[in-house]
C-alpha cells in the first residue's frame, strides 16, 4: 500500500494542477503536508483518511563526543 497520494489524487482532492494552488488549497483544508525538493506538496493517505499516522521509530542516535578528555567528577 502506498503512503502518499499520487499526483492525480492530489489534483482531484485540491481541484488544482498547479503546485502553488494545491498548497494554498491544502492550507485552506487544514491538511498536513510537506513540500518536496521540486516544490510539490506531498500528502499522506492517512492524513486524508483522518487516521493518525504511525509514530516513526527514531533510529538515529547522536554519537557521544569522545575527544580523549576525561570527565571531571
Amino acid at each position: 500500500m502506498d503512503t502518499f497520494l499520487t499526483p492525480e489524487a492530489l489534483e482531484r482532492l485540491t481541484g488544482w494542477r498547479r503546485k502553488s494552488k494545491q498548497i494554498e488549497q491544502l492550507r485552506r483544508m487544514g491538511l498536513p503536508f510537506w513540500i518536496n525538493g521540486i516544490g510539490a506538496p506531498v500528502v499522506t493517505i492517512a492524513a486524508v483518511e483522518g487516521r493518525k499516522e504511525a509514530p516513526r521509530e527514531n533510529t538515529w542516535v547522536m554519537p557521544r563526543r569522545n575527544d580523549g578528555k576525561k570527565k571531571h567528577s
